[in-house]
């Protein structure tokens, strides 16, 4: 009886997700690499099918050829806007430190009884204890990001012999756990796929109202902030935010406080317009998944997962309905 219960299909596709799970939780703490690194392949996959499908009409192009280009032009793009506005991010912290500094406080004689009540030598230490924590994402995510171009440039260059290298595995010994693992494979992928496709969507239509937004704001090198808004906006919500520091600081450079204002009510508006109608509507509209079971969807695995939730939380609904037989394309 128990025999005949472990050779049932489903549930040895329940074992083999379990064991999946136990593997990815091991793998944890190398997760940021592996999506971003899925995350960049992905879209350069994409653009490059793209391209490839509108050239091969006229002349044949060989793949590899244009995954370097597009690599060149990220490589390209992603040095002027480090060389250009890095340094612009660095002098403006020093400026906003100096300010602050060289504030004369008996000039506020009416604020110094509040003043006095505040320690600010402890609260300085914890701003100071928290940029050194914040430093230090910062560079691992900046590992993490070059890293990810780096092995993501290596499959789309090689995805033909990385596809037949992994398929060999359908006749070794472990033949049956490779037939489920590529079934899981093929599921998530499938409606990853359709995630990324909104994101990338919604990444344009975010760079488009900031481009406008930031022109009638006054500012310049449009091309470049936009391509910086875009990378940004593929991840979910929080991408939108980020690109809000070095946009302030390039704000107060150009015209102090209220042109600030003026650029953390922008990013406010957008951001309020991706979470809570361009996100849930077009995953909605992508998956056949009522728009208020995706918007509950979006908030839970955000919730757990973080940032990363938002472009994962879906996938793995969709591929544990599919998983118990709930057929989506049927209205």
């Amino acid at each position: 009886m128990f025999k005949q219960f472990l050779e049932k299909k489903s549930t040895k596709r329940i074992m083999y997700f379990i064991i999946l799970l136990v593997l990815l939780y091991f793998l944890r703490s190398m997760f940021n690499l592996f999506l971003l690194t899925f995350l960049i392949a992905y879209f350069v996959d994409t653009i490059q099918t793209f391209i490839l499908n509108k050239i091969n009409e006229f002349i044949p192009v060989k793949p590899k050829l244009i995954t370097v280009i597009i690599y060149l032009l990220i490589a390209i793009l992603l040095t002027f806007a480090i060389v250009k506005y890095i340094p612009i991010a660095v002098n403006q912290s020093i400026a906003l430190i100096q300010q602050a500094s060289n504030i004369n406080f008996e000039e506020y004689k009416f604020i110094n009884p509040i003043l006095e009540q505040i320690d600010i030598e402890k609260y300085t230490q914890i701003a100071a204890n928290n940029l050194v924590i914040w430093a230090t994402h910062v560079g691992r995510w900046v590992f993490n990001i070059f890293m990810a171009l780096i092995l993501s440039l290596f499959f789309v260059l090689q995805k033909e012999h990385a596809i037949n290298f992994v398929r060999k595995f359908k006749y070794s010994k472990i033949a049956s756990f490779y037939e489920y693992i590529s079934y899981f494979g093929k599921s998530f992928l499938n409606s990853f796929g359709k995630v990324i496709q909104a994101q990338i969507i919604i990444a344009i239509v975010n760079t488009g109202i900031s481009i406008v937004g930031l022109s009638i704001i006054g500012f310049k090198n449009l091309i470049a902030l936009g391509f910086m808004i875009f990378i940004l906006s593929l991840i979910p919500v929080a991408g939108v935010i980020i690109s809000l520091i070095p946009l302030c600081l390039m704000a107060f450079e150009m015209g102090g406080i209220i042109r600030v204002a003026y650029v953390i009510i922008m990013i406010g508006i957008i951001h309020a317009f991706e979470s809570y109608v361009l996100n849930p509507k077009l995953m909605a509209n992508k998956t056949n998944l009522p728009v208020f079971f995706t918007f509950v969807i979006l908030i839970v695995s955000e919730h757990f997962m973080g940032t990363w939730g938002l472009l994962l939380g879906i996938p793995i609904v969709i591929f544990i309905l599919d998983m118990i037989g709930v057929d989506l394309t049927e209205e």
